[in-house]
């Protein structure tokens, strides 16, 4: 099969993130100088599943949802990677996060290949009686291909403990006895681990510790702007502010904050606990998304949706460092304008990998039913956490290439090596 044939081929995974994914891995593959047989085996996900996803609503009638999972690749382990409950979720939209996963893993030397999973729905719309629902027949769909030595679930957005909780039950309910390693990020009362729901933002505040080190800057005082007030963006927030940085800028879906002085974050958590979003929330000042990426700020954190980070905004983006909380926040073209103007990354692959390490350190202590204080998670988290940024930080100064480029490099050549001496079966 000619290069232009495997790629129509593939074309049902086309989309702009899948896109995005595809020219980050061609442009490591090139600087690797990886064969073309192995760089197709490691591009292409392994195995996916679409699934249609019917769900009785509270009012009665029945809506289907579409519902997708990809596996990127098994061969250096089991899959792993998150559920995403949002109405933009689309099959490209899932392979390309399976990707990243795959790279995010063998960064940071986890036995694991990458997954994703999600669901064409607005959670914000849909009461807990309909997202259970949800989520039990959407496990039920894809029990086929899912399993604790096989793909291993996860929160993302729009998803939560509960909903772990949820598949947890549905898949122990088929197997007939209790499978807590079929998910991870469950509660700690059901085999969850501690440190497992602050560990993507505590893994960012740890990358920008490391970054600050070796360009010798404090963190007191620190600008920090944040895009994105989940889970993920409201930790890396609320550590960062903890340990003196002045958080300015704050958005989620609702719009953003500004307040040159240093907004509360936690005022602000605490009410998001209680409302659907920050909208209406009273301090502050109301800004745009646009002019909240766009402030002059030490470091900004794009914490939400993909491609964020275009060729549009990224000539007026102001800042010293991004620490790419979101997976795939930066288009190409943007990387090469942040790369022209020596705007420092922290590539997505490491800058959020917090979650994974901890989920795995989940895994491994349903495995022995032995658990780990909050303490020695977190412990364990930083060591992984600043030996994978060592990593990358060596790579990029002796290869003279981008930390994106060097972290990148790093990934794919473990998944290449693995399948080249893994050879091709049959």
């Amino acid at each position: 099969m000619s290069r232009r044939e495997n790629e129509t081929a593939f074309n049902d995974y086309h989309s702009p993130a899948f896109d995005l994914a595809c020219a980050q891995f061609e442009q490591t593959a090139e600087l690797l100088d990886l064969p073309q047989d192995v760089r197709e085996r490691t591009k292409v996900p392994k195995r996916s599943i679409v699934v249609s996803v019917p769900v009785r609503m509270d009012d009665g009638r029945v809506h289907t949802f579409a519902g997708y999972r990809v596996q990127h690749h098994l061969s250096l382990g089991p899959t792993k990677g998150g559920l995403r409950y949002h109405p933009d979720v689309t099959l490209g939209e899932v392979a390309a996060l399976a990707m990243w996963m795959s790279w995010k893993c063998a960064l940071v030397n986890l036995p694991y290949g990458g997954a994703k999973g999600g669901v064409n729905c607005n959670p914000l719309r849909m009461s807990r009686q309909e997202l259970e629902r949800l989520t039990r027949r959407f496990t039920q769909e894809i029990l086929p291909i899912i399993g604790p030595q096989t793909d291993i679930m996860a929160p993302d957005m729009g998803t939560n403990e509960q909903t772990m909780a949820w598949i947890y039950d549905t898949y122990s309910n088929h197997a007939g006895y209790a499978v807590p390693g079929i998910v991870t990020g469950k509660p700690v009362s059901l085999g969850g681990s501690l440190g497992r729901k602050e560990a993507t933002g505590r893994g960012v505040f740890f990358c920008v510790l490391q970054l600050l080190e070796r360009l010798g800057a404090k963190l007191e005082g620190l600008r920090v702007v944040v895009q994105g007030f989940g889970n993920v963006g409201s930790v890396a927030a609320a550590l960062l502010a903890d340990a003196g940085a002045r958080i300015i800028g704050i958005s989620d879906v609702s719009g953003g904050f500004f307040n040159s002085k240093g907004l509360d974050v936690q005022s602000m958590r605490e009410y998001v606990g209680t409302h659907p979003t920050l909208e209406g929330y009273p301090e502050g000042e109301r800004i745009t998304n646009k002019e909240l990426l766009e402030l002059e700020c030490d470091v900004l954190i794009p914490a939400a949706l993909e491609r964020q980070i275009t060729a549009e905004n990224a000539p007026n983006l102001r800042c010293r460092i991004l620490a790419e909380a979101a997976n795939g926040p930066t288009t190409i073209e943007a990387d090469a304008t942040l790369g022209e103007r020596e705007i420092l990354i922290i590539p997505d692959i490491l800058c959020n990998a917090g979650g994974v390490v901890v989920s795995y350190f989940e895994w491994v202590q349903d495995s022995m039913q032995f658990f780990w204080t909050e303490a020695e998670v977190n412990e364990k988290l930083r060591a992984i956490m600043e030996r994978a940024f060592s990593d990358v930080w060596t790579y990029s100064r002796e290869h003279l290439v981008s930390t994106r480029m060097a972290a990148q490099c790093i990934a794919v050549r473990k998944v290449a090596d693995a399948k080249r001496m893994r050879g091709l079966f049959p």
